[in-house]
């Protein structure tokens, strides 16, 4: 075990792999020594403009080796990275300022009368001093936003000091080795993949965005043996024409993670056959860390559907409506208990989380817990439509949906209905829609679509309307705003 500062892990690293790339991001790159010599500067500019030991720094900037450096430099003040999109309006950044109370705001232009701040392309004093600082551990690693589905900002600050132990074997990531990442940074899960790989001593590759092809690629040219991903990733790789997806030699590929949203067992299954069951690999859990599940191919084989057991860190149990414990099978909300006690991962500011006696928290999820006590997942609580008095979750009406060939990826959502209360409604995102009812491009129709439900489906959970979009309906991290789509089409 070798526990190491954050504010000195890069010192660690440069000493052992000096010349090593550690971040590659399109055609830029930087080495480990080269990234110690920029963040001890940026560091000490940073120090120049009020940060202190226990602060906030929020990061606004895209998918960079800047973004890296951002982080660092805080890490080695002692103080707490909180990033937040690049693209964030400054109304919705402001909320987040006021809830943090950062010391310093990264990536905006302009003054603020809420905390200093630097624009995207800061370059500190070539006067200030890029010798290694002294150590100063920061009491949180990272401070993550989350509107989640109310859409009210709030801020997930880890318990967990920043420091790590470089030889801790966590999350398939293997010590010097090389990821990617093509997700976007200021989401959890790829900036916990692409810090723990950088405090693994791993070449981190970063992308501007997705792109299904450059990601093949990237895999072959780097050498790459483990792989963040979102099902709407996956599903972009698949429809590729066969003959550009096999081009690519991805036979390094030790381990794909995929997480953020439900994949379809269709899809999963063909992963599985292309690189093997032992790669492919999920996790479940909530940027709280107060437990989750982890499931690799070769198990999920023997539970199609499952997102796999409750893991080292705390327990989970299916809750009704009256907070009784249900029994294996039956579809309930969700409650997680780290092993650690309540309180021990994280604490919220702006929010409060919802709880039950004993410290059992709720994430808003639910499922239901199979014989063996593995989890299978239906949808956040907040986004199951109650139709003619029967539960409807969308995540199921969406997988039958998109493993209809051409089909990009789709949000199932219930619209007010006379009768029923809540009709189901489908958005479908298909190249070239550009008329209700048909996919030019792909020649999908209706009709069509409304066949190849009716072989998966129940007739009551049939979407009674479709609407086709070539806009895509999730964002790079695979996540869907259900509420939103359903609060733009009543009152359009």
């Amino acid at each position: 075990m070798e526990l190491v500062s954050l504010s000195k892990i890069l010192t660690y690293w440069e000493k052992n792999q000096a010349d090593r790339i550690a971040i590659s991001h399109e055609e830029e790159s930087i080495s480990w020594h080269q990234l110690e010599l920029d963040t001890n500067r940026l560091a000490r500019a940073y120090a120049e403009l009020g940060v202190k030991e226990g602060d906030f720094v929020t990061v606004a900037l895209p998918n960079s080796i800047e973004f890296f450096k951002a982080c660092f430099a805080t890490w080695k003040l002692g103080a707490t990275p909180q990033p937040v999109s690049a693209k964030l309006p400054k109304f919705e950044r402001d909320q987040i300022i006021v809830l943090g109370k950062p010391s310093l705001v990264v990536g905006v232009d302009g003054a603020s009368d809420m905390a200093a701040t630097v624009p995207s392309g800061y370059e500190p004093s070539s006067a200030l001093s890029n010798e290694t600082l002294g150590e100063k551990t920061a009491p949180s690693f990272k401070a993550m936003p989350s509107g989640g589905s109310t859409g009210r900002p709030k801020l997930i600050v880890s318990t967990t000091p920043a420091e790590w132990d470089v030889d801790f074997e966590y999350l398939e990531i293997r010590k010097q080795g090389a990821m990617l990442v093509p997700g976007p940074l200021y989401h959890n899960g790829p900036f916990m993949w692409a810090m723990i790989a950088l405090f693994r001593g791993n070449h981190v590759c970063i992308t501007t965005r997705f792109d299904a092809e450059q990601t093949l690629s990237l895999i072959e040219q780097h050498r790459v043996d483990i792989i963040y991903t979102v099902p709407t990733m996956m599903q972009r790789i698949w429809k590729l024409p066969e003959s550009t997806r096999t081009k690519y030699d991805v036979s390094s590929l030790k381990t794909l993670w995929h997480l953020a949203a439900p994949c379809p067992a269709w899809l999963k299954q063909n992963f599985i056959d292309w690189l093997g069951a032992e790669v492919i690999w999920e996790l479940y859990g909530g940027t709280e860390g107060t437990g989750g599940t982890i499931i690799n191919g070769v198990e999920w084989l023997q539970h199609r559907g499952s997102v796999g057991q409750p893991g080292d860190v705390g327990e989970m149990k299916i809750v009704g409506e009256d907070g009784e414990e249900l029994p294996a099978g039956e579809i309930g909300e969700l409650f997680l208990r780290p092993y650690t006690g309540p309180g021990s991962t994280y604490r919220y500011i702006g929010a409060e989380a919802k709880s039950l006696e004993g410290g059992w928290e709720s994430l808003g999820d639910m499922g239901y817990m199979d014989e063996d006590g593995y989890l299978y997942l239906a949808d956040r609580q907040s986004d199951m439509i109650l139709s003619g008095g029967a539960n409807i979750y969308p995540a199921e009406v969406e997988a039958a949906i998109d493993s209809f060939p051409g089909i990009r990826s789709s949000a199932v959502i219930g619209l007010p209905h006379d009768d029923l209360g809540n009709a189901v409604h489908a958005i479908v995102d298909a190249p070239g829609a550009s008329t209700p009812g048909v996919s030019t491009r792909e020649g999908i129709t209706e009709q069509a679509l409304l066949a190849h439900l009716q072989e998966r489906l129940v007739r009551y959970k049939i979407p009674r309307s479709i609407e086709f979009t070539s806009e895509p309906l999730r964002d790079d991290a695979g996540k869907v705003r259900r509420s939103q789509l359903r609060s733009e089409r009543i009152s359009s």
